[in-house]
């Protein structure tokens, strides 16, 4: 019988979440898959622990994400949210009914002394999602966005202000004195295909190889490593991506992306509209792989997941 390969993905953001459903669905067992999820974008939001990246990845492999938006909770309503503004409490921050118990349920976890890697697993298995969620690290850190008008937490950059702000740089506060949360590395040593999803290069993908340890595993694992590029025809696929290529002086294109992660992968997934940059990703060392990488359905999703564990 043929054994089905392990993959493990580096997910953060909508595009993670459903190359990850691609993936579950596309080997033999869901189980095969481990998803080591950004948390420099978690935060205290109304006075819970918001992790937006695992959960997006959490609600899509459960079935449950709100197709429309790719992030909360199908069909959730906003009684909660309607009265925390009525108490005048300010709501730029959008969180469905659903979601509102997710992080009850972790907050009261974390403050009981978890780690986020067990309450993490808890919450999984309680969705019913068989494959392996793992957050980067147990240990906080923060994704602080450089800009003009001064350095803004993540969530105030990206969903108070609508990522408009021209970015200069990127940080990780708390880096430094982070381990990778327990299970990470050893995902990426031991995986068959280790998978870079076409999510934000430097705000959902670096924090994770930012953790220490993790990229120094990505370059010696023995997996083959496949990365998909978040930028198609000069474009992002959704968020910022785009923008923040070209603000911090590289090209917008799935070359600027090969660039960022040349010393990281063996083969780059891009879009068939950027076939004729498949030559000049070749002269960095990298395989282009020119497919549709843009997912649709559940049905794309497999196919591009099947084409990159091939």
């Amino acid at each position: 019988m043929h054994k089905s390969p392990s993959v493990t993905l580096l997910a953060g953001g909508v595009g993670g979440a459903r190359l990850a459903h691609g993936l579950a669905g596309a080997l033999a067992q869901p189980e095969d898959l481990t998803v080591v999820g950004n948390t420099g974008d978690d935060d205290v939001i109304y006075g819970l622990h918001v992790s937006p990246d695992l959960d997006t990845v959490m609600y899509t492999l459960a079935g449950i994400a709100d197709p429309q938006a790719g992030w909360g909770v199908a069909g959730d309503t906003t009684a909660t949210l309607e009265t925390l503004g009525r108490l005048g409490v300010p709501t730029w921050f959008r969180v469905g009914d659903q979601d509102f118990a997710t992080h009850i349920a972790r907050t009261a976890r974390l403050r009981a002394g978890e780690p986020l890697s067990e309450v993490t697993d808890a919450l999984r298995a309680a969705l019913g999602v068989r494959s392996r969620l793992l957050p980067m690290s147990d240990q906080p850190v923060a994704t602080r966005i450089e800009t003009a008008e001064g350095t803004l937490d993540f969530q105030e950059y990206f969903v108070a202000r609508r990522h408009r702000d021209p970015v200069r740089a990127v940080t990780f506060d708390g880096v430094d004195e982070a381990a990778p949360a327990p299970g990470v590395l050893d995902a990426i040593y031991s995986a068959d295909v280790l998978v870079l999803a076409p999510s934000n290069p430097f705000v959902s993908i670096a924090p994770i190889l930012a953790v220490p340890g993790v990229q120094d595993a990505l370059t010696t694992t023995q997996a083959r490593r496949v990365g998909v590029s978040p930028i198609v025809g000069g474009r992002a696929i959704k968020g910022p991506a785009a923008a923040m290529l070209e603000a911090m002086g590289h090209e917008v294109s799935a070359l600027g992306v090969a660039r960022l992660w040349a010393d990281i992968l063996d083969v780059l997934a891009i879009d068939s509209v950027d076939a004729h940059l498949a030559p000049a990703i070749e002269e960095l060392g990298l395989r282009p792989l020119v497919t549709g990488t843009v997912m649709g359905d559940q049905l794309d999703r497999e196919r591009l997941a099947r084409e990159l564990i091939a």
